[in-house]
C-alpha cells in the first residue's frame, strides 16, 4: 500500500515528496469541488494532502485493499476545510493540527453496522443496531465505508460528502467539555469575526447556528407530517445540532453555490471560521 510514501522521512517536513502528478490530476478530475479550486489554493491542497499522508494509517477492513487513488482521495477531502484556516505565517502544516487526536482511519468495503445501547431517563438501557456510512470517535480513529467515499463527485450535487462529515466531528469535538459530547460548536479563534471576547464569539455562533437547525428541523416537520417540500440537505440534520453541523460543512464544501441559497446565514458564519483570512466570498 501507498509504495511511493515508503521512503518519506518524519513528519511535516517543509518539502515532502510530491503525490504523484497523474495521481492528483485524477483526484481532482473525480471531484468537481476540488478541480473548481484556483491554481495556489490546489498547491495548498496538495502539500497538505501530502502531510496528512504521512501522518495517518489506512486499514482496510474485510479484506479491501487500500489502493494509492483511494488514500489520496479521502486525504484530499479531509484537508479541503483546512484549507484557508488561520495558522502562524509559514506554518500552513500547523491546520493538521485539527486532526491531531487521532491516526487510524479504518475502510470498509461497503456500510458498517455498529451496534448502540443507550440508556433514556428511566435508567433503562436499549440496544440496537445502526447501518452507518462512516463514524469519528473522540480521540480514536475515523471509520469511513469506500462505497459511500467513492460517490463523492455525483453526490456533490446534494450537497453529501461522508468524509467531510465524519471530520466536521473531528472540528466538533475539539470543543467538547471532559465527559461531554459534541454539540456542533468547535472552539473559535480570537476576534472571531469581530467579536471582542470568546463569549461574545460562542454566543454569536450558538444564536446563528441555533435559528438554521430551528429553521430546518421546522420544515422538516412541515414535509413529513402535511406533505410541503423537504429540505435541500439530509433529514439526519434535524437530529441533533452535532449532526447538523457535520451535515452543513458538507454542503458547505461541496457544493457553496446552492449551500448560500439554502443557508445564508451560515455561509457567512463558517466563512468566518473556516475562511478567516479571505472573509466571506460569494
Amino acid at each position: 500500500m501507498l509504495q511511493w510514501l515508503q521512503t518519506w522521512l518524519p513528519r511535516r517536513l517543509r518539502r515532502p515528496p510530491a503525490i504523484p502528478d497523474g495521481l492528483w490530476q485524477t483526484t481532482l478530475s473525480q471531484h468537481p469541488f476540488l478541480k473548481e479550486l484556483d491554481t495556489g489554493e490546489r498547491a495548498r491542497l496538495r502539500l497538505l494532502t501530502a502531510h496528512f499522508l504521512t501522518e495517518k494509517e489506512f486499514h482496510g477492513a474485510h479484506g479491501l485493499t487500500i489502493t494509492d487513488a483511494m488514500a489520496v482521495s479521502i486525504a484530499a477531502q479531509a484537508c479541503l476545510p483546512l484549507l484557508h484556516l488561520h495558522t502562524p505565517a509559514g506554518q500552513t502544516m500547523e491546520a493538521l493540527d485539527w486532526y491531531g487526536d487521532f491516526v487510524g482511519i479504518v475502510v470498509h468495503p461497503d456500510h458498517a453496522v455498529a451496534r448502540r445501547e443507550v440508556r433514556d431517563a428511566s435508567g433503562v438501557v436499549h440496544r440496537y443496531s445502526e447501518v452507518i456510512a462512516g463514524e469519528a470517535m473522540d480521540r480514536g480513529p475515523v471509520m469511513l465505508s469506500w462505497s459511500a467515499v467513492a460517490q463523492a463527485g455525483h453526490l456533490a450535487e446534494q450537497g453529501s460528502n461522508v468524509v467531510i462529515h465524519e471530520f466536521a466531528h473531528k472540528f466538533d469535538m475539539h470543543g467538547m467539555n471532559p465527559g461531554g459530547a459534541a454539540d456542533g460548536a468547535p472552539p473559535l479563534p480570537p476576534g472571531f469575526m469581530g467579536t471582542h471576547s470568546a463569549t461574545a464569539a460562542r454566543e454569536r455562533w450558538r444564536q446563528t447556528m441555533q435559528t438554521a437547525f430551528e429553521q430546518f428541523t421546522e420544515a422538516l416537520a412541515l414535509a413529513e407530517r402535511f406533505g410541503g417540500e423537504r429540505p435541500w440537505l439530509d433529514a439526519y440534520a434535524g437530529t441533533h445540532p452535532a449532526e447538523f453541523f457535520a451535515v452543513t460543512c458538507e454542503a458547505y464544501f461541496v457544493n457553496r453555490t446552492r449551500f448560500a441559497q439554502e443557508f445564508p446565514a451560515l455561509l457567512v458564519l463558517y466563512d468566518g471560521f473556516f475562511k478567516p483570512a479571505s472573509g466571506p466570498r460569494a
